[in-house]
This record gives C-alpha cells, structure tokens and sequence, in this order.
C-alpha cells in the first residue's frame, strides 16, 4: 500500500494580516497533482486542517474542494483527523455526508480504529486514529475502563493506553498504522505551532506508540502538530510531515515537504520527503550596510517573491516616507526592524552573558543590585546550592 501523509495546513492563516490563500490554493494543487503522479493508495492527514475553530468561508470551501479532488470521487481513501486549532464538532458534522466519497472525518477521539480497504492490493490498513485529545475526552473515553490507576495517571500514560484500546485491533495481515496530533517528547518546535504543552504536561513519551499487548506491531506514526519536517526516536518510525507552507519566520530556510511511503504487512515503513515549490519563502534580512543597502538588494531583485523580516543598522529613525518607499518597492516587507548602535551593544553583551558560570553572573547581579558590593564565597555557595548548581562551581575551581 502506497501512503501519503500530510498535516498543518492552517487554511485561514495570514501572515501578520497577509493573506496566505492564494499560496494554500497552490499547496492544493500541487499536492494532487504529487498524489496523482505517485499513485497514493491511501491519504492521512494529521489535524490543523484550519488555523481555527472558526475559519473563513474561503477556507473551508478550499478544504472540501481539496479532499474531494483528492479522493477522486471515492477510489481514493482520504483521513483526517482534528488538531488542536480545529472544532472537533465541526469536523465531525460532516462525516456522514462525505462517508460515502471514501472520506473518513474523525474530529473526536474513540476507541475504535478506522479500517480502510485498499483495492489495488487487497490490503486493508487498520489505523489507530487519535486527534488532539482534551484532558477532558481522554478522562470521559477511559472512565469506562473503572480504573483509577488509568484515571490519575499522567497525560503520556492516558494517551497511551486509549492508542492501546484501538491496537487491539491491528494484526499481522494488515496495515497498522498510528494517526494523531500530539507534541512528542524529542520533537523540534517553532513559533508558529502555539505549543499545546504547558510546563510539559501535555508531553507525550514516544514510547505510548509501541502498543506491545497488540496482536499486530505498528508499522508507521504519522503525526501532526509540529510544522518542521522530522523523524522522532521511539519504537517503530514515528514522523511528522510538518506543515506545507512556512508560517512564522522561525520557519525561514526550512524546505517544506509531504511523506511518502509504501508498506506491506508484517514489514517496516521506509517513508520518503517529497518536496513542495508551494508557497513563498520567509527571509530574514540583516542589513548591517542601512537603509541603503536594503534599497539595493530590492533593485538587484533579491528575493523578490518572498515575504520578508528585515533588520536595518541606523544611526538615525528612519523617516515616514522612507519606510513608504521600501514597502512600495517590494510588497512583501512584512517587518522593519531598525538596529541602532546601543541595541547592538546589548545583544552582543547578553550573548557574552550566556556563556559565563552562573556564579559570575550572580556576582554581577549582586554587585548591581548593592550599588557596588561583592558577595563573599560563601553567599555564591549558598546561591548555587539553592539552584541546585553547586557542581558548576566545583568543575570550574
């Protein structure tokens, strides 16, 4: 079975007020196009298919236009599940009328598995669909199991076992596979993804997915939530697709990309990146030489289908119409950051800042706090012991 998985389409988004639809409609069509040339048996898209509960007229039409041409009038098999910028209800209230079109619409999360047939190789895949799970829905799903051990233990723990209750439904003959929208432990984040962990309590181990009680081992995790294309270490191949557009500049100079892989039962998953040309890059410009410089790299053409976060070294405020005239020259300008001289000062100290002990740093503290006086060596013993660093000290005497 030939499968391709995607996530994090975000359709509504803007960038700072900049409309991103004409490059999510792009996305589309390359997507279906990709899905067409290598011939996918099987589609899984992993949550965040909206920016939020409530997306746009034009997002949602682009969305059903997207699973309908993907599903090919039902040859197709197409599933989603629900992230957590998604309404759960709302992706559900339309699975009965798409059912019918071979496209599954899981917006809530249940114990029982998503069986999809797949006529070309007579394989079935049985997966184990999660999408973003609540505190809440994990507690109402598990209360039936009477166990209070289940019930008080940790958000990892509960996750884990509600995957265990649809494992019981994978076997040797079949696909087994795991879908969900989760923040793996190991996993690398960005700004854009609005982390859904809180202090690490919404963390989930990547050892929930091994399943081991099940009658058939998971073969591949297909995981949405982090928009940076990654594998995460665990049992079995565990991946994030990432998103298909860059979203916040902490995304600038990532390649984009959708998963294949082909899998057959019994065997392991090997996926492939495919790369997307879908959507404009996010450039970080440091313009150490000022607003000059900036003017000649627009007139050179530098990056000129790209939005753009451009720091500029001044030594005077740039004018009104000065800031006009660079966002005229290239309308994709989102930021003007100036630079001045002081705040380069203070960046460069801060960096130099970070590398010292944090005993010296305390020393520094101290001394600004006092107005001049020095700690003694046993208020830093004292310090480090209750930050629990008195090794840090050691190792540097």
């Amino acid at each position: 079975m030939r499968i391709l998985h995607t996530a994090d389409w975000h359709f509504g988004r803007a960038l700072e007020g900049r409309s991103r639809l004409e490059e999510q409609a792009a996305f589309v069509d390359e997507l279906v196009r990709l899905t067409d040339e290598e011939q996918a048996d099987l589609v899984l898209i992993a949550g965040d298919v909206y920016d939020t509960v409530n997306p746009p007229a034009a997002a949602e039409l682009l969305f059903y236009e997207a699973v309908a041409r993907l599903s090919q009038g039902g040859e197709r098999p197409v599933v989603i599940i629900s992230g957590n910028h998604d309404h759960p209800e709302r992706v559900s209230a339309s699975a009965p009328l798409v059912s019918s079109h071979g496209i599954t619409l899981v917006g809530q999360p249940g114990i029982a598995p998503v069986l999809v047939p797949c006529q070309r190789t007579g394989e079935e895949a049985v997966i184990a669909a999660l999408p973003y799970p609540s505190e809440a829905r994990l507690g109402e799903l598990l209360s039936a199991c009477n166990e209070e051990q289940v019930l008080r233990s940790a958000y990892s723990a509960r996750v884990g076992q509600l995957l265990s209750l649809q494992a019981q439904h994978f076997r040797p003959s079949a696909i087994n596979l795991i879908m969900s929208h989760l923040y793996v432990l190991g996993g690398v984040e960005t700004d854009s993804e609005r982390p859904i962990q809180v202090g690490g309590a919404y963390t989930v181990d990547p050892s929930v997915f091994a399943c081991q009680e099940a009658p058939g081992s998971v073969q591949y995790v297909a995981l949405g939530h982090l928009h940076r294309p990654q594998a995460v270490k665990g049992p079995g191949t565990i991946r994030y697709s990432g998103s298909p557009l860059a979203y916040s500049f902490s995304e600038a100079g990532q390649t984009k990309s959708v998963t294949l892989l082909d899998i057959a039962p019994g065997q392991g998953a090997v996926p492939e990146e495919r790369y997307l040309a879908s959507g404009k890059p996010l450039v970080e410009w440091n313009a150490r030489g000022g607003y000059e410089e900036v003017l000649r790299w627009i007139e050179e053409g530098r990056d000129a289908k790209a939005w753009l976060d451009v720091s500029i070294s001044l030594t005077d405020a740039l004018t009104m119409e000065q800031i006009q005239k660079l966002r005229r020259a290239h309308e994709g300008i989102v930021h003007i950051r100036p630079v001045y001289p002081e705040m380069e000062r203070i960046e460069a100290e801060e960096g130099r800042r970070s590398e010292m002990p944090v005993q010296e740093l305390f020393r520094r503290f101290y001394e600004r706090q006092t107005g001049g006086a020095q700690p003694d060596d046993a208020l830093v013993e004292c310090f480090l012991e209750l930050i629990g660093d008195r090794g840090e000290e050691d190792e540097s005497a």
